[in-house]
């Protein structure tokens, strides 16, 4: 049988950056494939010359067997290519049923076409088990359904080929396997599905083949059921990758954040935070464990300063932080950064970078006030000094200051942010979902820079729903559920079963 995509010497550059490098693999119809290496290894640069997006430098490009000069995804999505982002492209406070529709309305006859289309929705989502209501608003739905409506998109644009750009950045242990059940019911009906991803045990569980890349090029394909995550990770990286990073013995130091009776309600009288109360000392690494959605995204907004509590009161090494009595959270971020908390938040295109500036800009952002100036003037020698050493302390790639950080893949993105954050040297560090879409060895140096920090006396407070990182990284462990902390564990205590109680709302003494 032809391949169902066949990559003929793909080139493609941007400026002086050689994305793709003479790329060649082939892709079998009716298979899982997985595409896997380093975030600026190529991988969406080639998905998206598949897609249309781009345009290759030179190679061939063939689906079934037939040369294709792809255009744009319009076209695409004629010779039946679906991609589905990581980053969704849905209309929120519109229904499922328009954002399908949204550019094949059908020409004047909408309210007849619209009663066709929503019928063709319900068949497709009780032929794949998608569990989607046509008429429900996006806002309305959980990540994990939000990214089925993706998928449904593609489905009735008639896609026999699927792209999946990091499916699971975003979602739950549940969400993932009832994903991945989709996925097979898709290959079951002949699709070919290409999967994007950085977790290798999804490799291992989910796909047929898996072709690793390298700075641009192909440096491995292998059938899975051949290979390891010791051998996928030697191919991506190059090296070895540490499992067990080094650290000091737990010795923690004086109180550095002291949280009491913590409590967010909504404008429609939801109880976002009930009754939170913790506290973070010195030279220790506080995980909050959950399952999204469970409040940890608003406690990590009122401890920055992006947001005010309903009630209750937090104590920066003794004092009280500025949050009684004021109407908005206007200013508050700069205050709490003065006091030495620093952030990493957990959606680093909303709230952690400016997309259209460059590397350089986005390296003080949110720290204007305590960088360099001359004559009153931001020292923009200053700071591209700075920024050139944090690129090579960090390894981010390209290690260009003045390039739009747009441009940089989500890994390299969350490096600078990273960047930033430790070169102010907080006292307090809020870090959240640090490593979601990142590739293996850009967790380890993650994680091994927040443990330099720990063992260099900060108190660090880590959400994250990856339990595998909040046992690499953790001291302590803070389960929450309903906007509760249903219990607490020290790091010797860890038990995934336990936590997946607690992260269900049964409380500590109940398990």
């Amino acid at each position: 049988m032809q391949p169902a995509v066949e990559f003929q010497q793909i080139s493609k550059r941007f400026g002086a950056v050689h994305a793709n490098r003479d790329v060649s693999f082939s892709i079998a119809p009716g298979s899982i494939h997985g595409v896997i290496g380093e975030n600026g290894a190529g991988k969406s640069t080639l998905m998206s010359i598949l897609y249309g997006y781009y345009r290759a430098d030179s190679g061939k490009l063939l689906i079934n067997g037939q040369p294709q000069h792809i255009r744009n995804s319009q076209e695409a999505i004629k010779l039946g290519i679906g991609m589905v982002h990581q980053h969704f492209m849905l209309v929120e406070n519109m229904t499922v049923l328009d954002n399908v529709m949204l550019g094949a309305e059908g020409g004047f006859r909408l309210a007849a076409h619209r009663t066709d289309i929503e019928k063709k929705l319900r068949e497709i989502c009780q032929r794949y088990s998608l569990d989607v209501d046509p008429l429900s608003k996006i806002q309305d739905l959980s990540v994990g359904l939000q990214q089925r409506v993706e998928i449904l998109k593609q489905i009735y644009r008639s896609a026999n080929i699927l792209i999946l750009d990091e499916p699971t950045a975003v979602l739950t242990v549940q969400e993932t396997a009832s994903l991945f059940e989709v996925l097979r019911l898709f290959k079951q009906q002949g699709k070919t599905i290409i999967l994007i991803t950085h977790k290798l045990q999804e490799i291992l569980d989910i796909t047929d083949q898996v072709t690793v890349m390298r700075a641009g090029t192909v440096v491995g394909s292998v059938a899975t059921a051949g290979t390891s995550k010791e051998e996928l990770a030697n191919l991506m990286v190059g090296r070895p990758i540490q499992t067990q990073l080094p650290r000091a013995a737990y010795a923690p130091g004086a109180s550095v954040l002291e949280v009491k009776g913590l409590n967010l309600r909504s404008k429609q009288a939801v109880d976002l935070l009930k009754d939170i109360n913790f506290n973070i000392r010195a030279g220790e690494i506080v995980a909050i464990a959950g399952v999204s959605g469970n409040g940890q995204s608003e406690l990590l907004e009122i401890l920055s300063g992006m947001r005010l509590p309903s009630s209750g009161e937090i104590q920066m090494q003794g004092q009280l932080l500025p949050i009684a009595k004021r109407k908005d959270a206007d200013g508050l971020p700069a205050i709490f950064r003065k006091l030495g908390i620093g952030h990493v938040p957990e959606d680093r295109l909303r709230d952690a970078v400016v997309k259209n500036f460059s590397v350089m800009m986005n390296s003080f952002f949110g720290y204007q006030q305590q960088t360099k100036k001359r004559f009153g003037l931001l020292d923009f020698a200053s700071i591209l000094s700075k920024c050139t050493e944090l690129l090579k302390k960090f390894d981010v790639r390209p290690s260009d200051p003045h390039l739009r950080i747009a441009l940089l893949s989500g890994g390299n993105q969350q490096k600078v942010v990273i960047a930033r954050e430790i070169a102010a040297a907080p006292k307090l560090m809020l870090v959240g979902q640090p490593t979601r879409g990142v590739d293996i060895g850009t967790i380890e140096s993650i994680h091994a820079q927040l443990l330099a920090m720990r063992d260099a006396g900060v108190a660090i407070l880590l959400v994250s729903v990856e339990l595998e990182e909040v046992r690499a990284l953790a001291d302590r462990i803070l389960v929450m559920s309903g906007g509760c902390i249903t219990g607490e564990l020290m790091a010797e205590e860890f038990d995934a079963t336990r936590i997946g109680l607690l992260m269900g709302g049964l409380h500590k003494s109940s398990v």
